[in-house]
């Protein structure tokens, strides 16, 4: 692991994306909470913030955190026939939290797909992204194109 122990305490916060894009059907059963296994939404939700929780588990080297702030967002998008995936980390640490927020991504994706998969084995899990992240000695970084 990388030695942090002189870096000063800061609020640090991430904020990462990413996207489910699969049919059209599978779209509208998820909105509807009407497959198998239960409101995909809710589960996923709760899959990321759990998996953030447990970043330093899953990646090695990565430093154990004392998040005190994780949400994930999942918004069915129709037009694109996806589902938006956003989760936002929060720390007040000597190390950033952008691992954390985009392993909530990737996890809530995951587990769209597990709980989808019966219905639509051709979805994409895509584009996970870190959009922004502040603290820290490098400061504020803010991806190009987003908001």
């Amino acid at each position: 692991m990388v030695d942090v122990s002189p870096k000063a305490v800061t609020a640090r916060e991430a904020v990462a994306r990413g996207e489910v894009t699969m049919a059209p059907a599978t779209l509208k059963l998820v909105a509807a909470g009407a497959l198998p296994k239960g409101d995909v939404l809710a589960v996923a939700r709760l899959a990321g913030i759990m998996a953030a929780k447990r970043t330093s588990d899953l990646i090695p080297l990565c430093h154990p955190l004392p998040l005190t702030h994780v949400d994930v967002e999942l918004t069915p998008e129709p037009k694109e026939s996806r589902v938006a995936i956003e989760a936002r980390a929060r720390v007040d640490a000597k190390t950033g939290v952008e691992m954390e927020a985009l392993t909530a991504v990737a996890v809530a994706g995951l587990t769209l797909y597990d709980m989808c998969k019966a219905v639509d084995r051709g979805m994409t899990i895509g584009a996970v992204r870190l959009v922004r992240k502040t603290g820290g000695r490098s400061g504020t970084f803010v991806r190009a194109g987003e908001r």
